[in-house]
């Protein structure tokens, strides 16, 4: 990637998402914007071709790695397309959402909203995963690069590969901000309708761009052999 489209994909992207988020939290009425925030609303949409983009890369990378002969790496792009193709799955109830069947009648009283995924059965299987992938944003996307720049001896030398570089800290530092944003709406002081999607749509955003620096690296490590 040229500095052109780093700058692109890293700063601008993520920059004019939110500006366009405020855009619409101050222009539109609730009731509008609980329609585009519903479950076939353009954030879910949105989501989902953001990880199925992700997922793409993820497999990609697991190839690029595969040649080399990388297996470590392979698996940990294996792993992201797993977790990707499980995700995405999840956010539009496995073609549910496009195709509207009607959720089997046994696991519709499993399931808190009445839908054929499996995040809305456990808090396992939902808030764990997320609050997993939320720590990874803010400990990968803002402290190991901090760490990575002053003080690099703390970090194992031998996962130097897959930690994220700075180029994400932009898209976390955003994430972050949402998600002091989300303790204010305890108080009503939040500016979003509904944040948690808003939130969403940036924890996949920055899964996208690590997987896309990840692959990078793994190609120009390949150039340089």
């Amino acid at each position: 990637m040229n500095q052109n489209k780093n700058h692109l994909l890293f700063f601008w992207v993520p920059l004019t998402i939110l500006v366009l988020q405020f855009i619409l939290e101050f222009t539109i009425q609730s009731y509008h914007l609980a329609q585009i925030h519903s479950e076939n609303g353009p954030h879910e949409l949105l989501q989902f071709f953001i990880l199925v983009i992700a997922l793409m890369v993820a497999l990609l990378g697991a190839k690029k790695a595969h040649s080399q002969k990388n297996t470590p790496i392979t698996l940990w792009f294996l792993l992201a397309a797993v977790c990707c193709t499980y995700v995405a799955g999840e956010e539009v109830s496995w073609g549910q959402h496009f195709v509207n069947w009607t959720t089997p009648e046994y696991w519709a009283s499993l399931n808190d909203q009445g839908e054929t995924n499996f995040h809305n059965t456990s808090s396992w299987l939902d808030q764990k995963p997320r609050l997993i992938l939320e720590i990874g944003v803010i400990v990968g996307g803002l402290l190991i690069p901090l760490i990575t720049r002053f003080k690099p001896s703390l970090l194992p030398s031998k996962f130097a590969i897959i930690y994220p570089t700075s180029n994400l800290a932009f898209t976390a530092l955003i994430f972050l901000c949402l998600k002091v944003t989300d303790k204010a709406d305890k108080f009503g002081l939040s500016p979003f309708e509904r944040v948690s999607e808003v939130q969403e749509l940036y924890l996949f955003y920055f899964v996208l761009l690590y997987l896309l620096d990840l692959s990078k690296r793994i190609s120009l490590k390949q150039t340089d052999a």
